[in-house]
């Protein structure tokens, strides 16, 4: 059994600082708890998340929740087809005789990528460097991002008529995909009785949480303890996906990685300062399922890359102890 690497005064810390999220994030978006926690444990693995929903389901409302009651600094870049790539790093421009930097929505730290495929690959690569490098190049000049910094991009997956299909690298840098559907019969209610009571509910949501405590939330995280067999059930996942006869390209190496990541900060947004191979399952679809592309064939048959998935989850079997 490992040492405890955390002390559980700090554990029980998070666990309150997480449930106060929670809470003032239900204040606005009732469309249930699972999208919430998915969220908040991408931030506390240094991800980003794609969601993906038909409209008004409250996409920009829960963003938007997340980033006051974080205390984050926040932009809003809608995607068009005619967006340019200076449009969200900005551009140099001329100034007293000199040349200053008009910076661009991407000096935000929480980022709202909104119907991310209403622009072309060009525009959408514009994201790449700062998803995954915390900087970005313009002109020549590279600079920094301030930190933490969070990109929560959204997606519609019904109206394909002017939109473009994201690149396989743009989709990889996103850590998790959140597929948002309409919400429980009692959750519309509540916000159909809040929203017609108050034109902007959103705006009782209170700041819980400051940039330099989420950073140091972050490094708790990278603290959590994994065991070694779960690194082998975790690759094992990635290789059904990469063996697997109606699969044309499996999960990366990056994407267990990522997978280890979220599965760290799950158990410690659930107390425990080690991981439980459920951590894993949980977060395997969420994680893995956007990373796979199925072959011709599977996808003429209507097969999702979450069935895929799914089976890797049921056939790949744990080979650790049960940690008491």
């Amino acid at each position: 059994m490992a040492t405890q690497t955390i002390e559980r005064s700090t554990l029980q810390e998070v666990a309150t600082l997480a449930a106060d999220v929670r809470t003032e994030v239900q204040k606005a978006f009732y469309g249930g708890a699972e999208s919430i926690e998915l969220i908040l444990t991408t931030l506390m693995a240094r991800g980003h998340v794609l969601l993906e929903g038909v409209p008004g389901i409250a996409k920009t409302t829960l963003v938007k929740a997340f980033a006051t009651a974080l205390g984050c600094s926040f932009r809003r870049v809608q995607f068009t087809p005619d967006l340019l790539p200076s449009d969200i790093t900005g551009t140099f421009v001329l100034q007293a005789g000199t040349f200053a930097l008009r910076e661009g929505p991407i000096f935000a730290q929480v980022i709202l990528a909104d119907e991310i495929n209403r622009a072309p690959a060009k525009t959408q690569s514009a994201l790449l460097e700062a998803m995954q490098e915390r900087q970005v190049t313009i002109e020549g000049q590279t600079k920094a991002l301030e930190l933490p910094f969070f990109v929560l991009a959204t997606q519609n997956p019904i109206e394909h008529e002017g939109t473009y299909p994201l690149p396989e690298a743009q989709v990889d840098r996103f850590l998790a995909k959140l597929k948002m559907g309409y919400p429980a019969a009692s959750d519309e209610k509540e916000m159909l009785r809040r929203y017609s009571a108050t034109a902007d509910a959103a705006r009782e949501t209170r700041r819980v949480l400051e940039p330099a405590t989420i950073l140091r939330l972050q490094e708790l995280a990278d603290s959590v303890h994994v065991e070694d067999e779960l690194l082998d059930y975790v690759i094992a996942l990635a290789q059904f996906t990469r063996t697997h006869r109606r699969v044309a390209l499996g999960a990366s190496p990056r994407a267990a990685l990522q997978l280890v990541h979220a599965a760290k900060a799950r158990a410690l947004l659930g107390g425990r300062d080690f991981v439980l191979p459920d951590d894993v399952k949980h977060l395997g679809p969420a994680v893995l399922s956007h990373r796979v592309m199925l072959s011709a064939d599977a996808e003429l048959e209507g097969m999702g890359a979450d069935a895929i998935v799914r089976e890797a989850l049921d056939r790949v079997p744990y080979r650790g102890r049960p940690r008491a």
